[in-house]
């Protein structure tokens, strides 16, 4: 395979040919293209870029929404609920202000496009390509400003990390594939099988082979998306789905830098690519966020097992285990439904029981654990350099974050909600309190999608024209209301740019 250098070379030479060859227009329009590529290399905001990468497929989505057919044409949604769901999916939210039996099978292939478009580890192997290419025109320019000749130890360096970043994106799509493919067949499969699981679809309308795809995709990007209205809760006596579900859920985000790390080296124990031993000794230099070092990726995946122990020690010895929402379940199903909530209360939002059900304690728990970044972890490695970012005014931006994100806008949003639905809070206090509006502006913010809902039962004058839906808390709420938890999805869905990934959260 050519060096990257011989292939820059060979590129220019290419652009040069091209440009004696067009027109002047055509030249001034090929030199903005240009301009507008080394704008987006060097100069360009990483929170901007994927800003306007969300925005645009979020708009692509809303488009295609409404478009397509829907599944009755009597009762078609509002544009404000399409583009609260294109954007809820590609931020890999889960709010719900529709039911999700509302769509046609077109208009949900959407969903699963833009789950799996704005999944973390997706949007992350996009940036490996410009990663790579950054470090090509750094090193060319760091060549021509030092204009001697740099010795092949150094030479030989360079090369090996261009190439790793290369082999570190061709196992981040190798790994997402895999994944995406094994889960997909393991779960059709159980579903071909099982009579009662492969009943609920033909009751709902779908095949296995489709809700087995949007299933691998939703669970994988940690959206918590499903094509029926109850969410997982038809499937809680189906252990072994669940089973099968749960690592999938932590393979695509609180466990995916150890996985990642563990899949590098196993594969340098296979081949022994010195690519791949550079990717493990030299994490920082790769400047990918989500390689981690050895000692951060043991405190992560120790951190995600105590934060899940908490919480299934919580819910398997409070009076949960003993409440409606587990009634008709054997022990060991109980078992399997409490660590399936434990695992997706960070941040899957996929939920096998009526969170609304459940005790105040439990939902506080939810909250703290919503609320803490997916790769935060109890004992930091010390000295450990962050992944992905440079040394350059660390300090200052830490601090920024550290005062802004993981205080100010949740509770700036929560007061921003309580004023645009305070009429509601008068007159249905008990659905719309402070605490059910927390908890939906948190999970919005932390991309989980859990919602108390709301309960005609709950209404202190009983209304007829009331009517029960499965849809969020959030869908009972105004327009502006909808619009402000539209841009709490898209600040939460950027706030490892806010907070260094979680570094302030590292506790010690």
């Amino acid at each position: 395979m050519e060096a990257p250098h011989a292939i820059i070379k060979k590129a220019r030479r290419i652009q040069a040919h091209v440009s004696k060859k067009l027109s002047p227009l055509a030249k001034r329009i090929w030199r903005l293209l240009n301009q507008s590529y080394e704008f987006i290399l060097f100069r360009s905001d990483p929170f901007l870029v994927q800003l306007c990468y969300l925005i645009a497929i979020s708009c692509a989505g809303f488009v295609a929404l409404k478009s397509l057919r829907p599944k009755d044409e009597a009762n078609r949604a509002e544009d404000l609920d399409l583009l609260f769901m294109a954007i809820s999916a590609s931020t890999v939210s889960s709010m719900a202000t529709m039911e999700m039996e509302d769509f046609s099978h077109p208009q949900l292939w959407v969903l699963v496009i833009l789950m799996l478009f704005g999944g973390e580890v997706f949007t992350s192997m996009v940036g490996l390509p410009f990663t790579w290419a950054r470090l090509n025109r750094e090193s060319e320019r760091t060549d021509a400003a030092v204009c001697i000749d740099v010795d092949d130890e150094a030479t030989d360096t360079e090369q090996l990390k261009h190439d790793a970043v290369r082999y570190l994106g061709y196992v981040v799509l190798g790994y997402t594939m895999i994944i995406h493919f094994s889960s997909f067949v393991l779960i059709s499969l159980y579903l071909s099988l099982v009579s009662d699981a492969r009943d609920v679809l033909k009751r709902k309308g779908f095949g296995v082979l489709f809700f087995s795809i949007f299933l691998s995709v939703s669970s994988f990007a940690n959206c918590g998306f499903t094509p029926t209205d109850e969410n997982m809760i038809n499937f809680k006596k189906n252990s072994a789905l669940l089973l099968l579900v749960i690592p999938l859920v932590l393979s695509g985000n609180t466990l995916f830098p150890s996985c990642l790390r563990s899949v590098v080296w196993l594969l340098q124990k296979l081949t022994g690519k010195e690519e791949f031993s550079y990717v493990l000794q030299h994490p920082e230099a790769i400047r990918y966020g989500h390689l981690f070092p050895r000692t951060r990726c043991i405190y992560l995946a120790f951190t995600v097992a105590v934060f899940t122990l908490v919480q299934l020690l919580l819910l398997l010895c409070s009076q949960e285990w003993s409440s409606e929402i587990f009634d008709g379940m054997s022990s060991y199903q109980r078992a399997v439904a409490a660590l399936f909530q434990s695992v997706n209360s960070r941040h899957a939002g996929e939920s096998v029981v009526d969170v609304s059900k459940l005790s105040p304690a439990i939902l506080v728990v939810y909250v703290v654990m919503m609320y803490l970044p997916p790769y935060t972890c109890f004992v930091p490695g010390e000295g450990d350099a962050w992944p992905g970012t440079d040394t350059k005014g660390r300090r200052r931006r830490f601090w920024w974050s550290l005062h802004l994100s993981l205080l100010c806008y949740p509770v700036i949003f929560i007061i921003l909600v309580c004023i645009t639905e305070r009429k509601s809070l008068a007159a249905d206090p008990v659905n719309f309190n402070v605490f059910n509006v927390g908890f939906e502006v948190i999970s919005a913010y932390a991309n989980v999608g859990f919602s108390v809902g709301y309960s005609c039962s709950r209404l202190l004058k009983p209304e007829s024209r009331c009517r029960d839906a499965s849809y969020g808390f959030a869908g009972r709420w105004s327009n502006k209301g909808k619009l402000i938890t539209v841009a709490v999805m898209l600040l939460g869905r950027l706030k490892k740019f806010q907070m260094e990934g979680g570094k302030a959260w590292k506790f010690g």
